[in-house]
């Protein structure tokens, strides 16, 4: 019996990666063989990422292109000379429509695309589920999902959910499995990688300001640096979790990636309050300057936003002098965009235009990255 034929389209984040890999051996144990042309599949899933309108918009492109393919006569004798393709939604966008109480907006999808078949929530795809891994020495490791810390401009609280961290035991023997394998190296993965464990911990700390459940992270990454690995990376954190614990247990590790990402978004404190960051530049800056001596050979790449509601030039200017004193390796820059359904998008006007917008990101990738 011939097999059938599944194609998978990942957009967004090294999350959505690691969920595909997942995705892809949920469909091989169906019996279907993997595709790299959707035109030849019997199958399509796309993993979808709304952070920002440009990638929600290739998701819906992608899914008109399919439609209309599948509305075309086919010629007898081809390969398409066969049934429709069918289309699973997975990722942010099913994620937010599912979690809909009110069902008005996976309602919504389906009257505007009636051409997918499911809207496929990733909560389905368990964990225990071993990858079909695209990297042949990195292992993508997923130790949490969803994330609860609300930042303003961002949509995944609320297309991912509440942040659930996985059992250590779990990732531990994942991560086992992956060295039996042959990788050496391994990436630990979570929308806010530095806070896992806190959902399941009833102690408290104290941390820039905030009270925070602790997190075992630094647990966790000691136990990983312990093993037969060459290095081990992760992503993504934030300043609030990085805790002094995690700091000396990257230090005392040397197989812990030396660059290590730790977002800031803006480097102004009036900008970084309206974004419910949780810090201040001078408590970001400290925090660098704290790791840089414990640890003198780190390196920092970073996430910038620019142009957010109400970033006047002088504003723009902090962030410019945080990364000049921060002196990031590498920098991710993103011009602000509202996503609907987040708090920036209800209660702030989008006032920068976006020929300053694009001033301002070459300013930034000029300074970091060139």
């Amino acid at each position: 019996m011939k097999k059938k034929k599944f194609f998978i389209k990942t957009f967004g984040c090294i999350q959505n990666t690691a969920d595909s890999e997942r995705i892809k051996a949920f469909y091989w144990d169906k019996g279907f063989e993997e595709v790299d042309d959707w035109k030849e599949s019997d199958l399509v899933v796309i993993n979808t990422c709304i952070v920002r309108e440009s990638a929600e918009n290739r998701v819906y492109g992608l899914i008109n292109n399919i439609d209309r393919l599948n509305q075309t006569l086919r010629p007898s004798g081809t390969s398409l000379d066969r049934a429709a393709i069918k289309i699973i939604v997975t990722g942010c966008l099913a994620g937010l429509a599912n979690k809909d109480k009110t069902g008005k907006k996976l309602a919504k999808l389906k009257r505007d695309f009636p051409a997918v078949s499911e809207f496929l929530p990733i909560e389905k795809i368990s964990f225990k589920i071993d990858p079909l891994r695209d990297k042949k020495t990195l292992a993508l490791i997923s130790i949490s999902s969803g994330c609860s810390n609300f930042c303003s401009y961002c949509i995944v609280p609320f297309a991912r959910g509440p942040e659930i961290s996985r059992k250590m035991e779990d990732i531990l023997n994942e991560i086992d499995n992956v060295i039996k394998n042959g990788f050496k190296e391994v990436m630990l993965i979570g929308q806010n990688v530095n806070s896992y464990g806190a959902d399941f911990n009833d102690d408290t700390m104290v941390s820039m300001g905030k009270k925070r459940f602790k997190s075992s992270f630094h647990k966790l990454l000691e136990e990983v640096a312990k093993k037969d690995l060459d290095k081990i990376s992760f992503v993504s954190s934030n300043p609030w979790d990085f805790s002094d614990e995690l700091i000396e247990t990257i230090a005392k590790y040397p197989n812990i990636d030396r660059l290590l990402h730790l977002p800031f978004q803006a480097g102004d404190d009036e900008i970084l309050k309206k974004m419910n960051r949780g810090y201040t530049s001078k408590e970001y800056l400290d925090l660098v300057k704290k790791i840089r001596a414990k640890v003198p050979d780190v390196k920092f790449s970073t996430d910038i936003i620019i142009g957010f509601p109400g970033e006047d030039e002088k504003a723009f200017q902090n962030t410019v002098e945080l990364c000049k004193e921060a002196n990031f390796e590498i920098g991710y820059i993103n011009k602000y965009s509202p996503r609907k359904g987040t708090i920036s998008a209800k209660i702030y006007e989008n006032d920068i235009p976006q020929d300053e917008k694009k001033r301002r990101w070459n300013v930034l990738n000029d300074l970091i990255n060139k």
